[in-house]
């Protein structure tokens, strides 16, 4: 009796072992871009929901920079200088699914470059987009494709200091589909860039 008893609790921790592991997603990729008119410096922090895995230049307690005018940034904690602040996540948060877009592999670089135009990115921060996405996305039959907005600003909080004048984090959450479906198509706003600008782009693939 005693070994049944081992056995079935064994079993249910492997279950339950396994079925966290499904919920547990990589957030891949989120870069930071910071822009001023002038040069200036700024603190950048990350506050997320789930564990941080990856940073460049590393994050320490923070990142500290001087933000030049053509988007360079020196890291004062290595004295180098980067085009971006990266950081990777893993998490367990449920991305909003009801509403997005459905698209062909073979369309998805003309979709994601219109929409993430009228998402506020530039030609630069698109491209960069563009080009680590596409392929793992090109080959799908179809991607339902959403962007998420309070999901994924509630999960990573981003605090900077002094406070950009306007900040643009675009964060997409995509399913690979075997075929076409209908869903509900995802209204998607465009918003003000001016002054000291910080911009942000992510993703994550939802099994």
């Amino acid at each position: 009796m005693k070994k049944i008893i081992v056995v079935v609790v064994i079993v249910v921790m492997l279950v339950s072992f396994s079925a966290c592991k499904k919920k547990e997603r990589e957030v891949e990729k989120p870069v930071i871009y910071l822009y001023s008119e002038v040069e200036m410096d700024a603190r950048v922090e990350l506050e997320c929901e789930g564990d941080i895995i990856c940073t460049y230049p590393k994050y320490g307690n923070g990142w500290n920079v001087k933000v030049y005018p053509d988007g360079r940034l020196l890291n004062y904690a290595d004295r180098k200088m980067y085009s971006s602040l990266f950081w990777e996540g893993v998490t367990d948060i449920e991305f909003d699914m009801s509403k997005g877009f459905v698209v062909s592999g073979d369309a998805t670089a003309s979709f994601l470059d219109e929409k993430l135009e009228t998402l506020g990115l530039n030609r630069e921060e698109r491209n960069e987009f563009i080009v680590y996405w596409l392929p793992k996305m090109q080959e799908n039959a179809y991607n339902f494709i959403t962007f998420q907005t309070d999901v994924y600003t509630d999960y990573a909080k981003l605090k900077v200091d002094p406070e950009p004048d306007s900040m643009i984090r675009v964060f997409m959450a995509y399913k690979p589909l075997r075929e076409n479906k209908k869903i509900t198509e995802q209204k998607l706003e465009t918003p003000e860039r001016k002054g000291f600008t910080v911009v942000e782009w992510g993703g994550c693939e939802v099994n």
